[in-house]
């Protein structure tokens, strides 16, 4: 699924969740000042911006597909190696890197199996590879269950987001096993947002961003609305705070 917005409009959708999160699982990971570090299906850089802070930027490569968010990427990782590309062939050599990243990418890639053996590819031996998707499946990450839950009440057969790569508890773990990655340890990783009131929650979601805003842009005006005052019932009035919930896995690279 392609993310063609502006870098600003995912800020205010799914960024302001990311720092947070690539805090997270940069520790998860390990990721030390020492590092050289890749970020596959960097967006318009959340964990990027995290890595270059930790190793800097000239130790910092990323890659994505949307040209928008690559620029956004460079702006604000001065001195990164970022690229436009997919993760089903990094343009990178093999053992290059000490860490390879994906954070809430991997449900996206055209191949989560082959993008993840190219992550594990492009890192030496003894690094790690890791990566970090939204709990879809148990409905952990609440912004979009709130939203997925609205829509079944008119549409009970939507799939939603359920069947994408990382969303279930221990798939990106399984992937990375099956990508022969040893040492893989998987788990959660807990973050929240904090939302002004409930159009600051509504109209990120009216920007077609991500499978959950192009299924709303699909809808005719009178079920949008219905979608909009089902989701506003089940929220706080005024200003609150939502939890979201992401699987993470970190596995070694073997010696070739």
């Amino acid at each position: 699924m392609a993310f063609d917005a502006p870098a600003e409009r995912y800020d205010r959708f799914m960024g302001r969740y990311t720092p947070s999160l690539a805090v997270k699982l940069c520790d998860a990971a390990g990721v030390t000042d020492h590092d050289r570090v890749l970020d596959v299906g960097a967006g318009p850089g959340g964990l990027a911006v995290e890595l270059c802070a930790r190793v800097g930027g000239e130790n910092v490569a990323a890659i994505d597909p949307a040209e928008l968010f690559v620029q956004a990427c460079r702006e604000r990782c001065p001195g990164a190696d970022v690229r436009q590309g997919g993760a089903e062939e990094l343009p990178w050599a093999d053992a290059t890197f000490d860490a390879a990243l994906s954070c809430l990418a991997v449900a996206f890639f055209a191949d989560a199996d082959q993008g993840i053996a190219e992550m594990a590819r492009v890192t030496k031996p003894g690094g790690r590879v890791g990566a970090c998707m939204w709990d879809i499946d148990e409905g952990g990450m609440t912004m979009l269950r709130v939203f997925w839950e609205a829509v079944r009440q008119l549409h009970p057969d939507v799939e939603g987001e359920r069947s994408r790569a990382g969303t279930s508890r221990g798939d990106i773990a399984t992937r990375f096993v099956r990508a022969g990655l040893v040492d893989v340890r998987d788990g959660t990783l807990e973050v929240a947002a904090d939302y002004a009131d409930f159009d600051d929650f509504w109209e990120p979601l009216t920007f077609a961003i991500g499978p959950a805003g192009q299924f709303l842009k699909s809808l005719d005006d009178s079920e949008r609305e219905q979608v909009r005052e089902l989701c506003r019932g089940s929220l706080p009035h005024g200003s609150f705070t939502l939890g979201a919930r992401a699987w993470y896995a970190v596995g070694t690279v073997t010696a070739r």
